[in-house]
């Protein structure tokens, strides 16, 4: 089927990925269950084999590929999809990584920049001079925004504009999904999703993505790096995976606009709280990176964090609260939270007294009762 890809970003989450519409055929794509295909001579355009492609992927992929205005390769899971852009770098490379990013993504660049001998340049991804000094010479820079658990925002129009052709780009968008921003758009090279968060929305699934730009030197050739090392390491998505997250994809931006209603108002309320020393979310005026957010962001954003007076207030906080759930995950209907810090591989500049929060769909004023009666006995 045809689309106008001028459609707004709901209509599209809905309506791409369909199978031709077709009298007494299903409106659905079904999970292609295969590991095994029959053969054909011709294996240019033959699938051979459950690593060579999958309809399910395919479906997937052009909705999140179109939603982040580029070419989509899924993974088996978003720290999979990480790795396939760390691949394609060579011993004693040079990479500029977030000061504050998810510890994953920052174990993995450090644990090979040992092997490797990669040279390591960390930098505030707010300091968009700092960025594009440590990007002169580099090989790879790596961004968040708004970054994991800091909330920190950068300016992506602005860094995309000035790197675009001079470096390597690549923008972890999980926190503010392709509904909220579009770092391919302002000249970045690569766009990473962990479809397991707000794509799937229902905690249900391992999926990670990699968008691509179509256009530019080396977009083609970038693209098929990325589809080769999914195909030859084997970070094939499953069938099942990738179909839950087809699935959970059609009311994601129902998911997120409730979201990030509900956590405008619950980042007010914490903020007014004696309990809260700090609430980190780009929505409130006061934040450092709200200006930026307003300007860039179609949307704040449905994370934040709190910082309370230490580790133990944090956990206490934590285990007051029954409503909000203890669970590191984010991005799905139920509203989760936990103390950052209790992860031993945290980064040191998370405070102790940390608590992310990945506010959901409940109602806001149920949420908000739930958090009071834990801060007020504190």
């Amino acid at each position: 089927m045809d689309h106008d890809l001028d459609l707004h970003r709901d209509t599209l989450a809905v309506s791409l990925g369909r199978p031709t519409r077709t009298p007494g055929a299903p409106l659905n794509v079904s999970p292609v269950l295969a590991s095994t295909y029959v053969g054909a001579h011709d294996t240019t355009t033959a699938l051979g084999y459950g690593r060579d492609g999958n309809e399910t992927w395919s479906a997937l992929e052009e909705v999140l590929g179109t939603l982040e205005g580029g070419r989509c390769v899924t993974f088996a899971s978003g720290m999979a999809a990480a790795s396939a852009v760390l691949d394609l770098l060579a011993p004693g490379d040079t990479v500029v990584l977030p000061t504050s990013c998810y510890l994953g993504v920052s174990a993995l660049v450090r644990s090979r920049a040992e092997k490797f001998g990669w040279v390591l340049r960390e930098v505030d991804v707010a300091d968009t001079e700092a960025v594009l000094a440590a990007a002169d010479g580099a090989d790879l820079v790596w961004l968040e925004s708004p970054t994991n658990p800091l909330m920190e925002v950068a300016d992506l129009p602005g860094i995309g504009a000035a790197l675009r052709g001079r470096v390597r780009t690549v923008v972890d968008n999980t926190f503010a999904s392709a509904l909220l921003q579009r770092p391919l758009e302002h000249g970045f090279d690569v766009v990473l999703e962990s479809g397991t968060k707000f794509v799937g929305g229902h905690s249900d699934l391992l999926l990670g993505a990699l968008s691509v730009r179509t256009d530019g030197d080396g977009a083609d050739e970038l693209f098929a790096a990325l589809a080769a090392v999914r195909h030859d390491s084997g970070a094939v998505p499953g069938p099942m995976e990738t179909w839950l997250a087809l699935r959970g994809i059609r009311t994601m931006p129902l998911r997120v606009r409730a979201a990030v209603a509900n956590a405008g108002v619950l980042a007010e309320r914490l903020a007014a709280h004696p309990a809260v020393r700090r609430v980190r979310y780009p929505g409130l005026p006061s934040d450092e990176g709200h200006a930026r957010a307003a300007a860039t962001m179609d949307g704040f954003g449905s994370l934040l964090s709190v910082e309370l007076a230490d580790g133990p207030t944090a956990e206490r906080f934590v285990d007051g609260c029954t409503l909000w759930t203890h669970a590191t995950s984010l991005g799905s209907v139920e509203s989760t939270f936990e103390r950052r810090r209790r992860w031993s591989g945290e980064l040191d500049v998370v405070p102790e007294g940390l608590v992310r929060m990945s506010v959901g769909v409940e109602h806001a004023d149920d949420l908000w009762a739930d958090l009071e009666r834990s801060l007020d006995a504190l």
